[in-house]
């Protein structure tokens, strides 16, 4: 489904992202975006699940910084092929409240079947983030608040999630993320996700996930205006899959 976390930087965290105000925010939780720094970004990226082409997603965004408003953010992703796809666009807006950073975003989501025709409709999610002491942050989402069908008329609904997690960072150049997410319908899943940087210009990353069980990897490299990541993911059953990310600074001279 299209509702998954996107950027390869997540991904290599295990997906245990919640508290990161990088841009892929605007599609893991836009309320993190509210400290984001307040500079013009595009970012795009592809991911490959498990060598199959009908498991592709694309994605691609924009931040827009809005003065006292905090910071805007433009996302579309498309997942699936011929026979079953789904797009989604949305724009958010999330800003810093005090202690806490706060977002909302309104996404129009489409799934298209051969056969069966399409269908759109409207997705609201909301997160936040705080940190709680020096070094340690706490964040938290809700996707699909509303409980969107797939159609009208269909009483198949669009995946509802919750997640929780905190941020540990004793340092610049370590951060440990834990995070839980249930569907209404799913058991509760586990993330844990490590990253290091050496000189704020190279990561090294790691994640785990539990229901089902995945194991991630990721490197990214941060140069200047631009940043490349790259992640794998194994399940134990299924294979790999590869995710690439690009984020490109606008405003930087």
């Amino acid at each position: 489904m299209d509702h998954f976390p996107k950027g390869a930087q997540s991904m290599g965290l295990g997906n245990a992202s919640l508290t990161l105000n990088d841009p892929w925010a605007v599609f893991n939780n836009i309320g993190a975006l509210g400290t984001a720094p307040d500079q013009l970004i595009a970012f795009a990226g592809y991911d490959h699940r498990l060598g199959l082409n009908e498991l592709t997603t694309l994605a691609a965004g924009l931040t827009i910084p809005a003065n006292k408003l905090g910071n805007i953010g433009i996302g579309l992703s498309t997942y699936g092929a011929a026979l079953f796809n789904q797009q989604q666009i949305g724009i958010g807006l999330a800003n810093q409240l005090g202690l806490a950073s706060l977002g909302i975003k309104l996404s129009y989501f489409q799934t298209n079947i051969d056969g069966f025709g399409r269908s759109a409709r409207p997705v609201i999610e909301f997160g936040g983030t705080a940190e709680l002491i020096p070094g340690l942050f706490f964040g938290a989402h809700m996707y699909n608040l509303t409980r969107s069908a797939i159609s009208k008329d269909s009483r198949d609904y669009l995946p509802t999630t919750m997640k929780a997690g905190i941020s540990y960072r004793p340092s610049e150049n370590l951060m440990v993320n834990l995070e839980t997410e249930k569907e209404l319908l799913s058991p509760a899943q586990f993330k844990a996700g490590l990253a290091y940087n050496f000189e704020q210009k190279f990561w090294a990353r790691t994640g785990i996930n539990t229901q089902p069980n995945n194991l991630f990897f990721g490197i990214g490299f941060k140069p200047r205006r631009y940043q490349i990541d790259y992640a794998m993911s194994r399940n134990y059953l299924l294979g790999f899959t590869h995710h690439f990310s690009f984020n490109y600074n606008l405003s930087e001279p």
